[in-house]
């Protein structure tokens, strides 16, 4: 048993699920976020706190055994918006965890760090991070970051490239980048679980018939996703017209990041 672990960003939506999900994982959830939750139930603490803000942060990750890091702009932006929650944002969360002792944390990375390979392209950790969008940059940023913690300060990360985790996918290119919550759950899970993770970089993704993602790299790790999106195909199929193989957005893995122009134009 785990005696605190710490999730950021726990007012969104990935957050929502991993509050429930995790509930009993440890002896204490602290769950922090810039936005308003819900109030504190039992075995947990809520703290709000600016990312941006490094004190704070800091204070944030005190006696803290772990963190599922999933606090930041969770969508395309403008860069100084950027900047503060995602870019000095994960900074501060890393020096928090330094300062503090903290030995494992889960960073959620995006597939958005490497949308601009084709959907022919099967990729592993080993691919070159090309990432389709400012927000994909910051992904790449908080990689490299996790990098540098475990190099010099052994601060384990186990950063996941996460595709699109809801209830059920919602259009056809989710056909292949869907992530099950419950599948999500495991695999946080199975992170904290682990003897240990070096620093690791994986694909968030069930276990679906035509996805681009490869974690045969991962499988130390012991997690086996139970879904996969067959189930949802028919339906998914009729509601979406057939995709144009030419359209950039099909062409690359990103979708429609990889179409759109510079967010800042």
């Amino acid at each position: 048993m785990m005696k605190r672990l710490l999730i950021t960003g726990a007012a969104g939506g990935l957050g929502k699920i991993c509050r429930e999900g995790m509930k009993g994982y440890a002896d204490v959830i602290r769950l922090s976020d810039i936005a308003p939750m819900d109030p504190a139930g039992p075995n947990e603490e809520v703290v709000q706190c600016d990312l941006s803000d490094r004190a704070a942060v800091i204070e944030l990750t005190k006696d803290v055994d772990g963190i599922i890091h999933l606090g930041g702009i969770s969508i395309e932006a403008a860069f100084d918006d950027l900047l503060q929650a995602n870019l000095a944002g994960t900074y501060n969360l890393y020096e928090g965890a330094r300062q503090n002792g903290v030995k494992r944390v889960m960073f959620a990375s995006s597939n958005h760090a490497i949308g601009f390979h084709k959907r022919t392209e099967r990729l592993d950790e080993t691919a070159r991070l090309r990432p389709d969008s400012l927000y994909g940059v910051t992904k790449c940023y908080g990689e490299a970051v996790a990098s540098y913690y475990y190099d010099k300060f052994d601060v384990e990360t186990v950063s996941v490239r996460i595709g699109s985790c809801f209830e059920k996918p919602r259009d056809r290119r989710m056909l292949s980048t869907w992530m099950s919550p419950r599948d999500f759950i495991s695999l946080m899970k199975a992170i904290f679980d682990a003897p240990m993770t070096g620093n690791l970089v994986m694909y968030g993704v069930s276990d679906n018939k035509s996805t681009w993602w490869s974690n045969e790299h991962a499988k130390f790790l012991g997690w086996h996703p139970q879904d996969n999106t067959e189930q949802f195909r028919d339906e998914i199929e009729a509601a979406f017209p057939e995709e144009d193989r030419h359209d950039p957005a099909v062409i690359y893995q990103g979708g429609m990041y990889a179409a759109r122009g510079h967010f800042e134009d």
